[in-house]
């Protein structure tokens, strides 16, 4: 039996170039947050690493590393389920772009490698190659929790509405999605496809953004957002950094799809939905 309520923050952390600095700041927003009464816990996408070449080679761990055993400590002392973020994470000669879930006692709940890598050239905007530095993950991150099911994804997986919908056919309720939309395509997007991921799939999806900083190349939109099932902005900010709280009521999931049971009403004998 699962909680149909819970208070969920979003840490909007400004990264910083030195590793053990930004760290030190997210477990005061993460303490911060546990006190303003959160259940449950997000960071960003490469939280303490900048999101540039250069940096994803020599910020890597592997999954047992100094930034995991730090967020396990967090979760575990200040009792609160902890999306953390992602990191770049080393497994043999590989890199993934990698999101580790913790439970209260900071065991760690699941993991999702990103699947979707962020390759484009926008005239005019952006040009990037995530596939340059990671390999990408092949799995569909649920987990079960005191509230539920949730769902978790990392940033340009959130434009595949196949990925999201497998998740929330597995059960997932809420949706957590890290990430670090750009100044080209966050303006445009960001807030559309949260939205869109959320009415798709009449449930709560919330992606958290790192902060933007001058110090860097890329400019992250920011933006942390809360979409509900019917679509609508529960909670959202600006660039800065900041926590983003918002109340999850989960029996908002059941009475939405009661009234407008669009996902209640797939047709799988025309379309096969993963389960």
């Amino acid at each position: 039996m699962s909680d149909k309520k819970f208070k969920l923050a979003l840490c909007q952390i400004e990264t910083l170039p030195e590793k053990t600095a930004t760290l030190d700041k997210a477990e005061r927003m993460v303490r911060e947050a546990a006190e303003a009464g959160a259940n449950v816990a997000a960071l960003p996408e490469m939280f303490a690493c900048p999101y540039a070449r250069g940096y994803f080679d020599a910020f890597a761990e592997p999954a047992d590393g100094d930034t995991v055993r730090r967020m396990s400590c967090w979760a575990r002392e200040y009792g609160v389920y902890l999306i953390g973020g992602t990191i770049p994470e080393r497994d043999g000669e590989k890199l993934y772009n990698t999101c580790f879930v913790f439970d209260r006692q900071g065991a760690v709940v699941a993991r999702h490698r990103k699947t979707h890598l962020f390759d484009v050239d926008i005239a005019g905007g952006i040009r990037f190659r995530e596939s340059d530095y990671f390999a990408p993950g092949d799995d569909i991150c649920v987990f079960d929790t005191e509230y539920g099911v949730m769902g978790a994804a990392v940033c340009f997986d959130m434009r595949f509405p196949e990925l999201i919908r497998a998740m929330a056919k597995r059960g997932a309720e809420t949706i957590l999605v890290p990430a670090q939309f750009n100044t080209t395509t966050g303006p445009a997007h960001w807030e559309l496809i949260v939205r869109m991921r959320a009415v798709d799939n009449e449930v709560f999806f919330a992606a958290v953004s790192a902060a933007r900083s001058k110090d860097f190349k890329y400019q992250c939109w920011g933006h942390s957002t809360v979409a509900g099932p019917f679509g609508d902005v529960l909670a959202t900010c600006d660039e800065t950094e900041q926590t983003v709280f918002c109340d999850i009521d989960l029996a908002e999931v059941d009475r939405v799809r009661r009234q407008l049971p669009t996902f209640l009403r797939l047709r799988e004998d025309l379309y096969p939905v993963a389960k």
